[in-house]
């Protein structure tokens, strides 16, 4: 067993780091108080290459694995997790584009999303179902022989409302209303599409700057080679694509984990106390070790994941081991970072706080805690039902 990162591996993740710690952590307090979707520097990302890494070279990609794909997004995240979010979903999308859409869609749509100068959504959470996919009612019907009518809302959706959005994967009921058991099918619905509207921006506790909103569709119609994964297959097209999502966000979890020990420890050296630094004390120093050991396993747990990944072995529970520990330990890990730094720490100008803001999302979004844990339960042979 080998923890070393190749020298490609390391080289990858310094210029990252370099970029994100000299362009993004530097304005990240001002990208929060702002609010917007900052478009330049997302490009930016792009030109560095972030967004082309697990795809293919044919579509422009640097033709590397899950794995690299995660250190990119820790790097990121550490300076600004809300960032890190608009590259992950938009990555994440782009993959499951490219594992499950036909050769058309993938030629026409995937290259902008690889090169970073678009950005692309995904689009399954309703006003009243989340993790429970069995109770949407957004609703796809056929049209004739190639058409199909979508009408529905979809809410909590990031990236549909950029100027840069490019299109938005949606998961949609395909069966009739009175089927017994409920269908899905994925379609790739174009930002232009007629019929599809975008809601105006939640206000959010955190990640202020990346986009979120609600989605509306009345009668948007789209043509039948826009179905991704095949007719009525949608649901598992899209748990797979959520699979890639709690991986990365994982990673956000990870990055954001390590820029609150890195604040933690600096300003435990710096502030003076007592009679000497803070960091000399002695529960102050136990604070800082708990970050730290947290930071560690929830990226042991992160990269575990994501080799696994690449090596072909898709392991749900490994997946989830991920996504519920690492999201946990970055709330976890700001919190005490905010404990640690005091009175400061509660303030909106100490980076902290913002952490904890961001983080909070984490341990929600792509599948809760609970369901983590539900799921892992489950992959331990345990008999769980999910109605």
């Amino acid at each position: 067993m080998n923890f070393d990162l190749t020298t490609d591996q390391l080289q990858l993740q310094a210029r990252v780091r370099d970029f994100a710690q000299a362009e993004v952590a530097p304005i990240a307090e001002k990208l929060d108080k702002d609010g917007k979707f900052p478009t330049e520097l997302f490009k930016k990302l792009g030109e560095l290459g972030v967004m082309s890494i697990p795809f293919a070279d044919k579509y422009g990609g640097m033709g590397l694995g899950v794995f690299e794909s995660v250190l990119a997004l820790e790097e990121v995240a550490r300076a600004d997790q809300s960032l890190a979010v608009s590259a992950m979903v938009s990555m994440a999308t782009g993959l499951t584009l490219s594992r499950f859409g036909s050769q058309p869609l993938i030629d026409k749509w995937l290259p902008e999303i690889v090169t970073g100068q678009k950005i692309c959504a995904i689009a399954g959470t309703e006003p009243n179902a989340g993790s429970d996919t069995g109770g949407f009612k957004t609703r796809s019907k056929m049209v004739g022989n190639d058409r199909w009518s979508i009408s529905g809302e979809k809410a909590f959706i990031t990236n549909a409302g950029t100027d840069i959005s490019l299109f938005t994967l949606l998961l949609t009921v395909s069966s009739p209303p009175e089927a017994e058991k409920k269908q899905f099918t994925l379609f790739l619905v174009p930002n232009e599409a007629k019929g599809y509207t975008r809601g105006e921006k939640y206000g959010k506790l955190g990640w202020k700057s990346s986009d979120t909103r609600p989605l509306y569709f009345d009668d948007c119609q789209v043509d039948a080679d826009n179905v991704v994964g095949g007719a009525h297959k949608g649901r598992w097209v899209l748990h797979k694509g959520y699979q890639a999502a709690r991986l990365f966000l994982a990673a956000c979890s990870v990055g954001l984990a390590q820029a609150s020990l890195d604040h933690a420890v600096n300003y435990a050296k710096e502030r003076q106390a007592f009679g000497g630094s803070l960091g000399r004390l002695q529960l102050i120093q136990e604070m800082i070790a708990e970050i730290a050991l947290q930071v560690d396993t929830a990226r042991l747990l992160t990269y575990r994941a994501a080799w696994n990944v690449d090596q072909g072995r898709d392991n749900l529970k490994e997946l989830s081991m991920a996504k519920y520990h690492a999201t946990e330990a970055g709330t976890k890990c700001a919190d005490l970072a905010i404990q640690v730094h005091g009175g400061w720490g509660y303030m909106d100008d100490c980076p902290v706080s913002r952490y904890y803001r961001d983080n909070r999302i984490c341990t929600i979004g792509d599948g809760s805690s609970q369901i983590q844990k539900l799921l892992i339960a489950r992959e331990c042979g345990l008999d769980v039902s999910f109605t």
